[in-house]
């Protein structure tokens, strides 16, 4: 009876486990989809040693060639002040991973017939309209550099904000120094801030370009997000949750990590390895005073590959279609064009599509890579890419202070996957 009963609470864990990953991709052996199981080994092994070596807590990845997984792997901790080891449902701040969530939330409503690409984002927010530029001024004789305020010459449009080309920056990021001393003392920012206060704030600065002049990643992505609410009368939270989140099954990506998967939230190293300073992330577990559509979000790494999936399938998984195909191909095309690129954020070889970053050319970019892949990634530490080429899907979580080094980890991970492709 003591065994029939064993076995009982054995099959019920089995079966519990299994509705647990139930919304997980199907998977396959790595040969089965032209990857090397030697040149995966060596992943795994190379993650292992950067581990040991101090650069992060731990990490976790997967990687997914022609719909199924081949590859995903927990490694090292999840939380390094305890002990805990990576778990594969660990939850990951996202950062601006969070981007292309609100992309395609945009691209959802356009699909809608509820905005057009090319309309003036003042048509939604009326207090960005009349906004000035701040044009650099150079004394040739004393080579002291003044700013003047010049009209737009065109609105920014939905377009813009979608590429980056809209005239907004990120404060802490940009090199326009007028610009970046107007953000810091009318507090622009995405964090501890309300929507409206962030709008408000907005309008009271000038943009660092003139719009559709220059590429410089910025605060539009958060725009777009306002863009949402004002459209459907719904928290951005609540349309990606309703329309993205929920159809995809993506259970644990949101704004809010609830108290009962705290305990599944990666946490990195208290302080930086390389600054000794301490580190201090997002607070997910809190409700935050907006929805950022740039960088709010938080989730995992099976919910980032189903959603990059959809994506790479044309806009359509397990039978739920949330795009077009003919839209999804839109976003993954360059849309800079000869536009100039006033950041070094943007690696070279790629342009900018309606979301993510576009490769250009095959070559060019230090890593390898196929043109017409397009990715993103984030700054706490994940990345994601996807290859149309190759049909894959690669996502890559950990969690430590924002910084060039999260830059460094992602492009060996990243170089030790391309070399898995054998066939």
């Amino acid at each position: 009876m003591k065994r029939i009963v064993t076995i009982t609470a054995l099959l019920i864990w089995v079966f519990a486990a299994s509705l647990a990953w139930a919304q997980a991709l199907p998977t396959a052996p790595p040969e089965e989809v032209g990857l090397s199981s030697q040149k995966l080994t060596r992943v795994t092994q190379v993650v292992k040693a950067e581990i040991a070596k101090g650069r992060y807590p731990g990490a976790v990845a997967l990687v997914a060639r022609r719909g199924k997984v081949a590859y995903f792997e927990a490694l090292g901790q999840r939380d390094p002040q305890v002990g805990t080891p990576m778990t594969k449902d660990a939850i990951f701040r996202l950062y601006s991973m969070t981007k292309p969530f609100t992309s395609v939330a945009v691209m959802m409503l356009v699909e809608d017939g509820r905005i057009l690409l090319n309309d003036p984002v003042s048509k939604y927010i009326p207090k960005l309209k009349g906004l000035q530029v701040s044009v650099p001024r150079v004394d040739a004789q004393t080579g002291k550099v003044t700013y003047a305020l010049v009209p737009v010459e065109r609105e920014m449009t939905i377009q813009d904000l979608l590429r980056h080309t809209s005239g907004l920056v990120y404060g802490s990021f940009t090199s326009h120094t007028g610009v970046k001393e107007a953000y810091a003392k009318e507090g622009v920012d995405w964090n501890g801030v309300t929507p409206a206060e962030q709008i408000e704030r907005l309008a009271k600065v000038p943009l660092a370009h003139q719009p559709g002049a220059a590429w410089e990643y910025s605060l539009s992505t958060d725009v777009l997000g306002r863009v949402v609410e004002t459209v459907t009368g719904a928290t951005l939270g609540q349309f990606l949750q309703e329309r993205i989140f929920a159809p995809l099954k993506m259970t644990d990506t949101g704004f809010l990590v609830p108290n009962g998967k705290i305990a599944r939230l990666a946490q990195p190293f208290s302080k930086d390895p390389v600054s000794g300073n301490a580190v201090a992330l997002l607070d997910v577990t809190v409700p935050q005073k907006n929805d950022a559509g740039g960088a709010g979000t938080a989730g995992t790494t099976s919910d980032y590959a189903r959603f990059s999936q959809m994506l790479l399938n044309g806009g359509q998984l397990d039978r739920v279609r949330l795009l077009g195909r003919a839209t999804v191909a839109h976003m993954a095309s360059d849309h800079l064009g000869d536009i100039r690129v006033a950041s070094p954020i943007l690696a070279r070889g790629y342009g900018f599509g309606l979301g993510f970053a576009v490769r250009k050319e095959t070559g060019l970019n230090a890593m390898t890579g196929s043109a017409g892949e397009y990715r993103w990634g984030g700054a706490g530490g994940t990345a994601f890419w996807i290859d149309p080429k190759e049909q894959m899907v690669v996502v890559w979580m950990t969690q430590g202070q924002p910084g060039p080094r999260r830059g460094e980890d992602r492009d060996l991970f990243r170089q030790l996957v391309q070399a898995a492709i054998v066939d």
